[in-house]
Formats: structure tokens, C-alpha cells, sequence
């Protein structure tokens, strides 16, 4: 599976034919500007030449390459493994593979007690009614007969009960998932879907399950075909984001982010930040939706592909193998004199060599900085008020392009590290 091959034929189409967009929703979808490129893209060939012998990988040669083009959409979903930190580079082809099966048995498990508790895990069917009342008693589904009705007798404690109520509204959110997609034309698609989140929102109890996580998880599903593999790297990609979905009932969770996007843009650009502030917007809630689905909204499918595997390339940390528990520690873990920095992506390094231990400020983040930043001359001219800044920022749809965008915000990363030295 992550063995080299000597001969990996090359195809340069058009990524749009790998995600296939229903005939009659193309003219609502936006034209994707990434195309892969011959020498800058990272290819099969380029991928499988980088690893040794052994298996193991030479990460700051991959993360070069996806810096500079992104990656193939044939190699997405084993790249995408490594680059959310489901495997060490370092892990040689034997270790991976005995990793890998022991998350797939892992993953058996945690569906089979999902199944054992509704019936409509793994069946190929998604819930889109409530299956539960908040007290505990089941809802029967009028239109099922006797035999599909879930019969199985679990004791429902608190967290059964917590569990069961999310699940029609994660099928709720699967109906509405990137429906411009021919993939989810197929109904098993859409349950493999809802599968994944159900069982996730019962592993991680704390979070459960929230909106946007149909987002996220939706790309993932479609470049990683086995149904296990997808749901960890889900599953380490909301090791970076569960924060954001974190609310209690004082505060939502992504609120530590827009915090720091104000008083990044406070340093910045503090014009603009006060004409934003004027408009009651210093809390930067505007922005909520490009942080919490990392600008699915704001890209096509394809861009937002090619964006999220950028930020993770420049966000690339060797140290990330964690729990949820070790997560900031990992994330502040100092850098041995000795360790070969090219092994992080650029933002990362950035930090390193700053002497930042603080990396709570996301690229994202920046990212949303810089297209505030963008728009400066606009916002300042014609937002009288917060519905026209969401206007304006709606009006980028389509019409950003994600390497310049990121290119964009580790300048204002820099900046921003430069006038807190200053300081």
C-alpha cells in the first residue's frame, strides 16, 4: 500500500474530472483555478521516490514540493495521512502497516457498540428524524415497519441519550453536504458519511457532534477510500480544530480564534480594525465560518482541497502524534539544536526561529487577516455597517486563489512577529 513502485503512470487532466460535479449545479459552482502542474504539483512518481528502502519518508522534500503546487488528486488521501499526522515520516512500511490495521480493528469496534446501540449504524440507511426525546424514550418512525424499527434494548444513560439525539441532525447536515457533487449521488456514499460522524461524535463525548463537521469530513471520504482509514484522519484532523467547536454557554468555541484575528489586525492594520470596531464588529464574528470550515464556503471544492493541504503543509509539525490530552504540549515541545527545521512547514519554522512558543494563531487565521487585509480600501469606503462587510467578504467567492492567499498571510505572519519583537 505505501511501497514504492517503479513505475506510477501520470495523469495531468483537469481535477474537476476526479470530482465530478452534477450537469445541472454547474453553473452555481465556482470555476476552480488549481490545476496540477508537471514539476511543481506533487505527483505519484515525486511521492513514491520519497520514500527510503525501509519506508521511511522524506517529509521536507514532500512538503517542498505541496508548498509549491499541492498535491495530485490520485495521492490526496495517503498524503493527507501524513500531513494531519496519522503516521511518522520516520515509521518505516511495516510499522504504518501494523498501525494502520490495528485502526481499522479499532474502528470495527467503535462502530460495532454504535450499531449495538442504534441499529442504523452501518446499515447504508442515514437518520434524518430524531430517533430519541430528550428524556430517554424512543421516537418510532411511522413510516418504518416492524422489522426495521431499532429493537435492540440498550440502558440508556446520559451519554447513550446525548449520543442518540445528535444523530438525525448529522443526517440532516449529510443531506445537505456538497450535494453539487456527483459522488453523493450514491446514497451508500452519503451513509458513509453519516456513519463516520455518528461514530465520532461517540468517541469524542466532549465535542460530539456540530455543525461544519460535515464539511471537513466530506473531502476526506471521497480522496481515502477505505472507510476506517477516512474516519482517523477525520479524526486527527479535529485534533487541530476541536477547539473551535468547543462552546459553552458563555462563549462559542472558535472565539479564542477570533480574538487573536483582532488583535492580529489591531497590530496590522489598526485603521481598519478601528473601522471595524465602530461598525460593532470587534468581535469578528463575521469571520466565523471561514475559520470554522477552514473556507469551504469560500472555494470551490477543488480550491478548497488544494488550500487545506497548503496550510497543512506550512503548518507541518514531526512532533504532532498526539492525543487530544498531549495536543499542547506537543504544540509548544521545544526543538532539538540538532533537528533539520526543513522538516516543518514554513509557518512552523517561522516560529521556531522567532523563538515563539505560543502557536495558538493558526495560518488560518492569518489567512483571514489577509483577506480583510485585501479588501482594506473597500471595507474602509463601503462598509457602513456589518452587513456590508459580510457582503464584501461574500463577493471573494470564487475569486481567490489559494497559493497567493497563503503566500499572503505568512508575509502578514511575518509582519505580525516583527511588530510583536518591536514591541
Amino acid at each position: 500500500m505505501f511501497r514504492c513502485c517503479a513505475s506510477v503512470p501520470e495523469d495531468w487532466g483537469e481535477p474537476d474530472a476526479f470530482y465530478a460535479i452534477r450537469p445541472e449545479c454547474r453553473e452555481d459552482v465556482p470555476a476552480s483555478r488549481f490545476k496540477p502542474r508537471p514539476g511543481k504539483t506533487l505527483s505519484a512518481r515525486r511521492w513514491h521516490s520519497s520514500f527510503s528502502q525501509e519506508g521511511n519518508l522524506d517529509i521536507a522534500r514532500v512538503l517542498r514540493r505541496i508548498q509549491r503546487g499541492g498535491v495530485h488528486p490520485t495521492i490526496k488521501g495517503v498524503v493527507w495521512e501524513f500531513l494531519l499526522g496519522c503516521y511518522d515520516s520516520k515509521s518505516t512500511f511495516d510499522e504504518r502497516t501494523q498501525l494502520r490495521q490495528s485502526r481499522r480493528s479499532e474502528y470495527e469496534r467503535l462502530k460495532s457498540k454504535c450499531k449495538e446501540m442504534d441499529s442504523t449504524v452501518g446499515s447504508g440507511k442515514i437518520v434524518t428524524t430524531p430517533v430519541i426525546s430528550e428524556d430517554g424514550q424512543p421516537i418510532e418512525d411511522p413510516s418504518s415497519n416492524e422489522a426495521e424499527k431499532n429493537t435492540n434494548n440498550v440502558i440508556l444513560d446520559k451519554e447513550v441519550i446525548q449520543w442518540k439525539l445528535t444523530l438525525h441532525q448529522i443526517g440532516l447536515d449529510v443531506n445537505r453536504t456538497d450535494r453539487a457533487l456527483v459522488y453523493y449521488e450514491n446514497p451508500e456514499n452519503q451513509a458513509r458519511l453519516w456513519d463516520i460522524l455518528a461514530v465520532y461524535s461517540w468517541l469524542d463525548k466532549d465535542i460530539g457532534y456540530c455543525q461544519g463537521m460535515t464539511d471537513l469530513c466530506s473531502p476526506i471520504i471521497i480522496v481515502i477510500e477505505n472507510e476506517a482509514d477516512a474516519f482517523w484522519c477525520f479524526e486527527h484532523l479535529m485534533r487541530r480544530l476541536r477547539g473551535n467547536f468547543k462552546c459553552t454557554s458563555s462563549s462559542i468555541g472558535v472565539q479564542a480564534q477570533l480574538t487573536l484575528l483582532s488583535s492580529i489586525l489591531k497590530s496590522v492594520d489598526p485603521k481598519l480594525h478601528e473601522h471595524i470596531e465602530n461598525l460593532d464588529g470587534g468581535e469578528y464574528l463575521f469571520a466565523f465560518r471561514m475559520l470554522m470550515v477552514l473556507f469551504r464556503r469560500e472555494f470551490s471544492f477543488v480550491d478548497a482541497l488544494y488550500l487545506w493541504e497548503i496550510i497543512w503543509s506550512m503548518e507541518y509539525n514531526p512532533h504532532l502524534f498526539s492525543t487530544y490530552e498531549s495536543d499542547a504540549a506537543n504544540q509548544t515541545k521545544d526543538t532539538p539544536a540538532n533537528e533539520d527545521l526543513m522538516r516543518y512547514g514554513k509557518f512552523v519554522r517561522e516560529n521556531i526561529k522567532r523563538g515563539e512558543k505560543d502557536h495558538k494563531a493558526s495560518l488560518s487565521i492569518f489567512l483571514v487577516a489577509s483577506v480583510l487585509e485585501k479588501k482594506n480600501k473597500q471595507l474602509l469606503r463601503e462598509a457602513k455597517g456589518l452587513d456590508d462587510v459580510v457582503k464584501i467578504l461574500n463577493d471573494i467567492t470564487g475569486s481567490l486563489n489559494a497559493k497567493k492567499a497563503c503566500t499572503e498571510a505568512l508575509k502578514l505572519h511575518t509582519k505580525y512577529l516583527n511588530m510583536a519583537k518591536a514591541a
